[in-house]
């Protein structure tokens, strides 16, 4: 056996349980089998079998009074995978389905997506399996607080900055972050996403968004296209999914479909500038369903089904897909639809949204696809800039940041067919974006010793 199929195997018989790790560590590890020959000193430092353990891992129980007083009891967690080129940060994610494994898969990609932006963050995730929806503001407050209770010993400025994710938007941002201060009695940058009132940075919620679609750009440029004109496939309807609609809609493209974990809405039409200002104030403000949109706009709603099955029994032409959802939304059979339904250009707006049956049809037919941890990587980089602005005590323009988003994503499309080339897959944004964003690491790891 070699050295990565090794280290696979041993984390599948180490944490025998953990699904979505075992899928992250072997679509990392397989893409990084052209380096082991290239670096024998990785091998001999086993920077393969030491970069697929965490630092540490966190786990606590969160007990919290609901509206009716009685005691609810959650788990919360923190993974704290890697440090080696700057504080651990990752977003928390509340949502039933969250477990160690989830945590363990987001926490390791987040190491190879941070070191794809060039800024100096390690990878972590967090969170708990707490479910927002249907609570009151007043629930919500309760339980940010007693998750923050126990989080707050683990987090800083210097050592791990969290972030939002899936059921953790500005609110909860603000609540976590507002009982921090108080516990901490400090004003510090441990919290990123927060409000431009006291120190988020513009641009932050719509980077994620924004920068898939900025990814997606620069691999259509390749082939000598653009936006224009084209049939866009959107999953999802939060923040990554609403900034992706406003982006695409910039640009000249025009997006079909919007989804949340209820219902998909096919809208032929395209979800115009108007439109997208409703999913937002529906999802944001209002915390309604996407169904309401097909009812408010007379368009075809399809109950218990995502954007990609929708698309695959209905046989809906669609030029670009952008998955801004969740993990393996994307099976093998909506792929092929997908292809067989004239698409070109696929770019992960979620974190491991494809399944890796998915992926080989993408690029067995040689579709443009670009994995979450290069297209996603919009919302961290952004995350990483609102850090440096905390640092220096100012703030910067709306253009600014966005103009520096930009750019950052750009380097990262580069950065992925120039490691792809190197190492001979020229064009594979997979091998690319994993080699890239490992081989900054493992030489921080190296020159670190044995720690």
């Amino acid at each position: 056996m070699t050295v990565i199929k090794d280290v696979i195997a041993k984390v599948k018989q180490l944490d025998h349980d953990q699904k979505e790790f075992h899928q992250a560590v072997t679509e990392v590890m397989e893409a990084l089998e052209p380096t082991t020959k290239r670096h024998p000193e990785f091998v001999k430092a086993k920077i393969y079998e030491r970069i697929v353990e965490p630092e540490r891992v966190v786990l606590f129980r969160v007990p919290w009074l609901d509206d009716r007083g009685e005691i609810q009891v959650n788990r919360g967690f923190r993974v704290q995978f890697n440090n080696a080129i700057g504080p651990f940060k990752g977003g928390l994610r509340f949502h039933p389905s969250v477990n160690l494994s989830i945590i363990k898969f987001l926490g390791f990609e987040q190491i190879f997506k941070n070191s794809l932006t060039t800024l100096p963050m390690g990878g972590g995730k967090g969170g708990s399996d707490f479910d927002p929806k249907g609570r009151s503001d007043m629930e919500i407050m309760k339980f940010c607080q007693a998750f923050m209770r126990e989080l707050f010993r683990h987090i800083g400025g210097e050592t791990d900055v969290p972030a939002g994710d899936i059921g953790v938007g500005g609110r909860e941002i603000g609540y976590l972050y507002g009982y921090y201060k108080k516990i901490k009695n400090e004003h510090t940058g441990v919290l990123t996403g927060k409000g431009l009132e006291y120190g988020g940075s513009l641009i932050r919620p719509e980077a994620t968004g924004y920068g898939a679609v900025y990814f997606a750009a620069e691999m259509l440029a390749t082939k000598g296209l653009d936006f224009k004109n084209k049939i866009v496939a959107v999953s999802g309807s939060g923040n990554v999914a609403q900034y992706a609609i406003e982006k695409v809609t910039q640009m000249g493209g025009r997006v079909i479909t919007v989804c949340d974990s209820n219902a998909t809405v096919v809208d032929e039409e395209g979800i115009n500038v108007e439109k997208c200002c409703f999913i937002m104030d529906l999802k944001n403000n209002h915390r309604g369903r996407i169904k309401e949109y097909a009812d408010k706009y007379q368009t075809v709603c399809f109950e218990g089904k995502n954007v990609w099955e929708v698309i695959k029994e209905q046989d809906i032409k669609v030029d670009i897909a952008l998955p801004c959802a969740t993990q393996n939304e994307i099976d093998s059979e909506s792929a092929a639809a997908l292809v067989k339904n004239g698409c070109i250009c696929v770019a992960e707006g979620a974190n491991m949204p494809s399944t890796p049956e998915a992926i080989k049809v993408f690029q067995d037919n040689n579709l443009l696809y670009g994995p979450g941890k290069a297209a996603n990587a919009g919302g961290v980089a952004t995350s990483g800039l609102e850090m440096s602005q905390n640092s220096l005590r100012l703030s910067w323009t709306r253009e600014e940041v966005d103009h520096r988003l930009l750019l950052i994503m750009k380097g990262i499309h580069k950065a992925c067919l120039d490691a792809a080339d190197a190492y001979g897959k020229k064009g594979d944004y997979v091998i690319g974006a994993n080699i890239a964003g490992f081989i900054k690491v493992a030489k921080a790891m190296l020159a670190y010793g044995v720690v």
